[in-house]
């Protein structure tokens, strides 16, 4: 487990030095705010923004120290102040709520006519978070490799770390099973079925995939995961092949392969590679099912280059796609094609809000194990951002299956 102190978050401890930038942000985010039906209160007085007392509500402590942030950094800055203290949600208001609005407009906060000189404040990913055989392990272990104890505490029984499938007001474990169900389906898992899966989770899938008389290997990079999927079969009375591999490297013939939500740690590098790792193992007649997180072409385009919050702080080398992007690499790459697909964007919205309240919920559990306050801003923005980002659309999520058009 990773121990996370009450030091050793430079980016958050050090507030940069950079008035010139922050009067710009300053400048900048003021009309954008006035237009948005929340408001933004500043300790010391003034208010921004077009909502009224009920609406959401955004209280900055430190403004001196936010418009510095995010001038220096305008894509890392405002999760870096919401972990520094340097702004929180105001009474009676959720932080999705708050951002929501925000996520609404991602297209147009900075004005259109400024967003051509962003190539020259975008970071490029930094060189050691490149996807590489060693690097995907470094990325990996950053989070996944953080405490099993600590996914425990948020996600439900299941260990399921993507978006569930709801129908009406079934708990959250039992979409998780409909979602894992609706994958199994979609690849044609049935007994006897020889089963790749990539990306192994904490078993859930494969264990789902035995139980249903399939023969299932399946592949992770994570030892904490690897660990306690290994226990998980045990007590589940079924026989899986764990192997502890890269996806590159993995061998053999398969009738089926899925993979929940690893795409986005492949990297666009490594996509290429990884779908023809995908048609090289897949067996003839056989069926592919991934769940992908996705956004619109033209936003996949303009941040596929650039260095966000997400990245420095949550998926080190992480890279969402878009829909146009993995049929692109398909085409390019193999033989497969996608052949049908089904949104969960609004249930990883659901998903996401589950989580949160959960995390925040057992956040005395989640702190006896080291993890600190910073920490608990981090996750609590990082699960809040996401959440709004699905709910108006600007993220998706997509249960894709890939098979060869020619041999249907």
């Amino acid at each position: 487990m990773t121990q996370i102190a009450a030091t050793g978050w430079p980016g958050v401890e050090h507030t940069p030095h950079a008035p010139l930038k922050a009067r710009a942000a300053r400048a900048l985010l003021k009309p954008t705010v006035n237009r948005l039906p929340v408001q933004v209160r500043f300790a010391g007085g003034g208010t921004w923004g077009a909502g009224d007392d009920s609406s959401a509500r955004m209280d900055v402590l430190r403004p001196k120290a936010l418009f510095h942030r995010l001038g220096a950094d305008s894509k890392i800055g405002l999760g870096e102040a919401y972990m520094a203290g340097d702004w929180t949600v105001g009474e009676n208001t959720d932080l999705a709520q708050l951002l929501t609005p925000f996520a609404e407009r991602m297209a147009t906060l900075v004005p259109v006519p400024l967003q051509r000189f962003r190539v020259f404040v975008d970071q490029q990913l930094p060189h050691q978070q490149r996807n590489s055989v060693e690097g995907s392990r470094r990325n990996i272990e950053a989070h996944y490799d953080l405490s099993n104890d600590l996914f425990a505490q948020f996600l439900d029984p299941s260990m399921s770390y993507s978006a569930a499938w709801f129908d009406g007001d079934e708990d959250l474990e039992s979409a998780q099973m409909r979602k894992i169900d609706g994958i199994l389906d979609q690849a044609g898992v049935t007994a006897g079925t020889r089963v790749l899966e990539i990306g192994s989770g904490w078993g859930a899938l494969a264990i789902r995939a035995a139980q249903r008389g399939a023969q299932v290997t399946t592949i992770t990079i994570s030892t904490e995961q690897a660990t306690l999927a290994e226990k998980r079969f045990a007590e589940a009375g079924v026989d899986v092949d764990l192997q502890l591999i890269d996806y590159r490297d993995i061998t053999g013939e398969y009738d089926a392969i899925v993979s929940v939500e690893m795409i986005e740690a492949v990297g666009e590098e490594y996509w290429p590679t990884y779908f023809a790792a995908i048609d090289r193992l897949l067996a003839p007649g056989g069926k592919v099912s991934i769940q992908a997180i996705t956004m619109a072409h033209h936003r996949y385009l303009k941040t596929r280059n650039s260095y966000g919050w997400i990245q420095k702080y949550i998926f080190p080398g992480g890279l969402i796609p878009s829909l146009e992007a993995i049929d692109e690499n398909l085409a390019e790459h193999t033989s497969l094609a996608v052949t049908d697909r089904r949104s969960l964007g609004q249930d990883y919205a659901r998903t996401l809000h589950e989580w949160r309240s959960a995390f925040t919920r057992n956040w005395e559990h989640i702190q006896e194990q080291g993890f600190d306050e910073t920490f608990r801003r981090m996750w609590e923005f990082y699960l809040a951002y996401c959440e709004a980002g699905f709910a108006v659309g600007y993220l998706d999520v997509f249960q894709l299956q890939l098979t060869r058009p020619k041999e249907a």
